[in-house]
């Protein structure tokens, strides 16, 4: 390993012949020798493995103010190019390229244990980019769909390049992404806040302004997790992924029946209870009633939702071909998504949600009286019927389009006078409606479409009553049995 040296030079220059002194100004050494204390800067040179092309150089830094920062920063020069293996030329090169570059540019030199890690990755010893630039180019790599780049776009350009964008990429910790959703949760704060304000000019500030709900900062974390994930798969950095181990509260928001108390509430103030509320049978069967006689175009897709639970998407995405009334099955394995607006079919977005679908009597004779009128409707438009393959369609042939599918819903049940609720909300309904019938959970799980009977139990379990309406009768017969044989 190279010693180097530390000295002293000045900007003095020769009187005749107006060359630089250097480290030979008279000035720089009292007449002991010693160097002064009052004149001329500090200065360290170490020679530098071979650049690339085989030629010698020296790195020297000037302007240090004591001899102890020189050494130190000499130290610092001699322990980063102590990393490098012997016998390892092109890393070596690499931390000489590093270090000139750094010195030349007039930037500290790099973290020893920086270098360290890049080392052991056998990564670029380069600058390292930013999260935001990384995010940047990520986002232009990804081999998924186009709504799900869509998400991560506006996650990136929203959430994650105005937080952690200016961090260097391997510095990046758990403490930064946390004080991102500290920020966040600031935000979301001051909104509320403004929200409730008595000033009119405090609340029109944030008109149109929406809090970062919690499944939201869910899926921040998520995006952050899979980019830094990549850049460990591509070894453009080692250890540990900090987005991991940082934990976001999210849980989901538990579906809300509109028992007639709540209904009777809503009607006086106006407020919904929670964000996510499902009908009791009594109203899925009068919205049904009243969509068949106000909705007939609808009423069917709707009525399958509300009696076995398909999303929107794969009501609408149902083929023609996967609908076997005479074997009351229906196969799950289109959806229609919308890319911004733009309808595109795909198939499900996990294996679970390629299905099967067992229908009861009641959903058959709905779907066969559909089917017979979209002959009809066939029949008239001739020529003109557009061959799409799907089973629930528009009454001129054309696919429905998703978002219509719901502003009609919201439209409905605003003139049938019920309590609102979401169009994915039929699916809960069906979920709590066969939950209550006794259906065990797993088959509830699959007709669903959930990957595990996990996600299924958290979210509807808690709303299924006949299960718990029993265990208070068992627990009050026994006491009441207890008191009896007391008596």
């Amino acid at each position: 390993m190279p010693d180097g040296s530390i000295s002293k030079r000045c900007g003095c220059r020769h009187p005749d012949t107006g060359k630089p002194y250097g480290n030979d100004c008279p000035k720089l050494r009292r007449a002991n020798r010693a160097w002064s204390s009052d004149h001329g800067h500090w200065t360290y040179q170490v020679e530098l493995p071979p650049t690339a092309g085989g030629q010698r150089r020296q790195l020297r830094r000037s302007g240090l103010p004591t001899r102890q920062a020189a050494a130190d920063e000499l130290d610092h020069a001699r322990a980063l190019l102590a990393l490098a293996p012997r016998g390892d030329h092109r890393r070596r090169t690499e931390i000489g390229d590093l270090l000139q570059t750094a010195v030349r540019a007039k930037r500290p030199l790099p973290e020893v244990d920086r270098i360290r890690q890049r080392l052991r990755g056998d990564g670029a010893l380069t600058d390292m980019p930013t999260v935001g630039d990384y995010l940047t180019g990520w986002l232009t790599h990804l081999s998924v769909d186009d709504n799900t780049v869509r998400g991560y776009e506006s996650i990136v350009r929203v959430h994650l390049i105005p937080h952690l964008g200016d961090v260097p990429l391997d510095k990046l910790r758990t403490t930064h992404i946390r004080g991102m959703f500290a920020a966040i949760e600031r935000r979301n704060n001051d909104i509320r806040t403004a929200k409730a304000s008595p000033d009119p000019a405090v609340r029109s500030s944030v008109t149109g302004v929406r809090t970062t709900g919690a499944s939201t900062r869910q899926r921040i974390r998520a995006c952050l997790r899979k980019a830094i994930n990549d850049a460990l798969a591509d070894e453009l950095i080692v250890g540990t992924n900090p987005a991991a181990l940082v934990k976001v509260p999210g849980d989901r928001p538990l579906p809300i029946i509109w028992e007639d108390e709540r209904v009777q509430h809503w009607k006086a103030t106006g407020k919904v209870p929670g964000p996510v509320m499902v009908w009791t049978d009594a109203q899925v069967v009068e919205f049904l009633d009243y969509a068949a006689q106000h909705a007939p175009d609808l009423y069917p897709m709707w009525h399958y939702m509300a009696y076995r639970g398909p999303r929107r998407g794969e009501a609408c995405g149902l083929r023609d071909s996967e609908v076997r009334l005479q074997r009351r099955e229906t196969t799950i394995n289109n959806q229609i998504a919308t890319h911004g607006y733009t309808p595109v079919q795909k198939p499900p977005k996990s294996r679970a949600g390629n299905r099967d679908v067992v229908l009861d009597a009641d959903t058959v004779k709905v779907l066969a009286a559909y089917k017979a009128r979209r002959a009809e409707w066939r029949l008239a438009a001739g020529a003109a019927w557009p061959d799409t393959g799907l089973f629930f369609v528009r009454p001129d042939g054309r696919p429905w389009h998703p978002n219509a599918v719901t502003q009609r819903f919201r439209k409905l049940i605003r003139k049938a006078g019920l309590p609102p609720i979401r169009l994915h909300d039929l699916r809960h309904s069906a979920a709590t409606l066969a939950l209550d019938a006794g259906v065990d959970i797993k088959v509830v799980s699959v007709q669903l479409g959930h990957s595990t009977t996990t996600l299924t139990r958290d979210t509807y379990q808690s709303v299924s009553k006949e299960l718990h309406h029993e265990a208070a009768d068992a627990v009050a017969n026994k006491i009441k049995n207890k008191r009896r044989k007391t008596a």
